[in-house]
Parts: structure tokens; C-alpha cells; sequence
């Protein structure tokens, strides 16, 4: 069985190295580390110290502020070069922050004060202050072993100096909290989602231009040429125009179309449930819908949701060869449940840049998790987890998980 989950839970921060012998490669990795880190963290803290005395020195003034924000931006780079050096030597890893906001139209002050509040600069120069006293007693000590007959103590030293070290940086130099790595996913989110409208702008500027608009063109021209041979040729032109009325039945169809495509009126109207039971009677195979929804999310989840389980059940028509098929809908606690089967030959992944790949960054970008089980052979199971984001706050009866 293939279980791809879509979205993880955050990584913890990795734990101590497991035990090694003695004198490995890790263990010369660790000495360069060591020795090669007093010389940096003296640059760095001369770097830091000459910054705060010239930013505090003229911050009496118009200049001081900016100074502090540009060297602000040089503690971030070298928090960053630090943490690339600890993943290379010490086999230790640690995110990156999420990256300052651009200057948008909040102009220079709002870049200015984005900068100076900045965490992430001021844990880095927090550390490279607190990493140099460390630096100058571990990098002489580890010289020392190496030169003296202290060497065989070396393994333990090191691995004890670098655990030190693996410490201050996941402390110092790691995201702060879950909101640093909140604010990275939603950028990231934010680009999907503007795609992604952008793309459903093009497809409904396309089947307006390729379809109704097409069609009401010729429609147009047909009516011409009727009122042309109304007077000459009254059965032609009463020919014409019941061609024309049939195309414009075809329009109409076709805007109710693109219009339902846009968000179906009865979800609007009626609600999740029902929308749901409208797509699946349109799904190629017998689908059973099962919506146990005690009162209406919100309707942007509404609208996401009526997508996901068409995108999923278009998939079971065109590609599952499946007999039948099932469709789920729930609430538990705060979060909107679907569940999609079928007992098609499976095989399908949402790893392999397929259209399931883009359905879930649809719904990561509103805090969604898609997760497909599909073994080769069937049965294949997925299921969407939304956040509920109910506008009221009655009570609700919690389903389990399906069987």
C-alpha cells in the first residue's frame, strides 16, 4: 500500500548524533569545525560590535536607523551562512526563517521598520556575541589535542564541544516559532493561489471567446441574414430564425455551463450536501454520497470543497476504471472531512506532477491536507481534511473515520 501525504506537520529539530567510533570522518569534520569557527566568530563579533556602536552612535540622527537595518540584514546573511556550515560539518539541519517581506507600497519607512524588527538578525548577532568566548576556548582546546598527548581524549571532546554547538544553533539560529514557519507557507501559498486564479481566468476567458461568444457571433449573423429575406423569402427566413431560437438554446446551455463551472448555484442555495449529490450524478460510475454536515462552513470552504470532489471524481470517470465509488463528507471539531473511494486498479500519486499534485496546493494555501492511498491493483482512498471556519458557533456532533 502507497500513502502520499501532502502536507506534514513541521519537522522536530533533529537530536544528538547517534554513537560512532572513534576517529571517523565525523569526527575530523568536527575538529575543522572547531578550529575553523574561532577565526569566523571573531570576524563576525568585531562585524557586530562595530555595527551597534556606529548604529547607536547615530541614531540621534537620521542616518543611525537605516545603518542598523542594513547591518541587521548582514547578521541575517551570516546567520545563514552559519547554519549551511553546520548542516555541511556538523550533519545537523536546521529551516531556514522565512525571508523579510519586499517593500510593496508600504514604502521606505515600512521597509525601514520591517528590517530593525526583525527577529531572525537579532537572534543571529545574539549569537555570534554569545559563540565567541565558546569559539576561542573549544578551537585552542581541540589544537591542544591534536598536538599533545592529549589526542586520544579527541572523539569524546569533539563530540562534546560540537553537541554545544549543534545546541546554540538550533536555539539561536533555527525559525523561532510556529509562526515564522506559518508566514514561509503562506508565501508560498499565496504564489499558488495567484496561479491558480490566473489559470481559471484564462479557462473562462477561453470557453467564452471558443464558446457562447462564438456561438451568439454567428447567431447574430444568422438574424442579419434573416431580416435580409423576410420580404423576399418569408419560409427561408422563418427557417432561419428556428435555426437561430435551437442556437440560442445551445448558448444559454453553454452559460449555464461556464456559470456552473464558476460556483453552482445550488450550493449557494442549498448547501454542500446536495451540491455534492448534483456532481456525483454526473460521474460516469455509480457514486453513494454520505454528507453528515450540521450546519454550512464557510462559503470559500464550501466552494474548495464542491471542487475538490468534482476534480476527484472527473479523475475516477477518466482514469480509475472503477465499478463504483463513494463520496464522504463530515465535520470533526473544527475541520470539514471528504473522503473519496473507488474500486478502480489504483496506481494513482500525488507525487508524480499529476493533477492531484495541483489539487492539493489548492488546498494547502487555506491550511487543507490531501493524503492518497491508492496500492496497485485498488482500492484507491482520498481523503481532504478543510479548516471548517464556521461563521457561527453551535455545537456539532463529531463523525469518526470511516471504515
Amino acid at each position: 500500500m502507497t500513502s502520499s501525504p501532502i502536507l506534514a506537520p513541521p519537522p522536530e529539530p533533529e537530536p544528538l548524533p547517534p554513537p560512532r567510533p572513534p576517529l571517523s570522518r565525523q569526527t575530523w569534520r568536527e575538529c575543522a569545525y572547531l578550529v575553523g569557527s574561532w577565526p569566523l566568530s571573531l570576524l563576525a563579533f568585531v562585524y557586530i560590535m562595530v555595527w551597534l556602536y556606529v548604529g547607536v552612535l547615530l541614531s540621534v540622527t537620521v542616518v543611525g536607523l537605516p545603518v542598523l537595518a542594513l547591518g541587521l540584514l548582514g547578521c541575517r546573511r551570516l546567520g545563514a551562512w552559519e547554519r549551511a556550515r553546520a548542516r555541511r560539518r556538523l550533519r545537523v539541519t536546521v529551516d531556514e526563517p522565512s525571508p523579510l517581506p519586499g517593500r510593496g507600497g508600504a514604502g521606505f519607512f515600512g521597509w525601514l521598520w520591517a528590517r530593525l524588527r526583525d527577529p531572525v538578525g537579532w537572534r543571529s548577532a545574539l549569537f555570534f556575541v554569545l559563540r565567541l568566548p565558546l569559539t576561542t576556548l573549544t578551537c585552542w582546546l581541540t589544537v591542544i589535542c591534536l598536538l599533545t598527548f592529549l589526542w586520544p581524549a579527541l572523539p569524546w571532546l569533539a563530540r562534546w564541544m560540537t553537541n554545544v554547538d549543534r545546541a546554540l544553533v538550533v536555539g539561536l539560529l533555527s525559525p523561532s516559532d510556529e509562526m515564522e514557519r506559518r508566514i514561509a507557507e503562506l508565501e508560498t501559498d499565496r504564489a499558488s493561489v495567484t496561479d491558480t486564479a490566473s489559470a481559471d481566468l484564462r479557462r473562462i476567458e477561453r470557453d467564452l471567446h471558443d464558446g457562447a461568444q462564438a456561438r451568439l457571433v454567428a447567431l447574430a449573423m444568422d438574424l442579419g441574414l434573416a431580416k435580409e429575406k423576410l420580404t423576399e423569402d418569408p419560409e427561408t427566413a422563418a427557417r432561419m430564425v428556428d435555426e437561430a431560437h435551437g442556437e440560442v438554446k445551445l448558448a444559454l446551455q453553454e452559460l449555464r455551463d461556464l456559470a456552473r463551472g464558476i460556483h453552482p448555484a445550488i450550493l449557494t442555495d442549498r448547501g454542500l450536501g446536495p451540491a455534492l449529490s448534483s456532481v456525483a450524478s454526473r460521474c460516469t460510475v455509480p457514486v453513494r454520497v454520505t454528507a453528515e454536515l450540521p450546519a454550512r462552513p464557510a462559503p470559500a470552504i464550501e466552494g474548495i470543497a464542491y471542487y475538490t470532489v468534482s476534480e476527484l471524481l472527473q479523475n475516477v470517470s477518466k482514469h480509475s476504471g472503477a465499478r463504483r465509488a463513494a463520496v464522504e463528507a463530515w465535520r470533526a471539531g473544527d475541520r470539514l472531512m471528504l473522503q473519496i473511494t473507488d474500486d478502480g486498479h489504483g496506481g494513482a500519486d500525488a507525487t508524480a506532477g499529476s493533477g492531484l499534485a495541483g489539487l492539493a496546493e489548492r488546498l494547502t494555501a487555506v491550511d487543507g491536507v490531501l493524503v492518497v492511498t491508492s496500492p496497485a491493483g485498488g482500492p484507491t482512498t482520498i481523503t481532504a481534511e478543510l479548516p471548517w471556519r464556521d461563521r457561527t458557533h453551535r455545537p456539532t456532533r463529531e463523525k469518526g473515520a470511516p471504515r
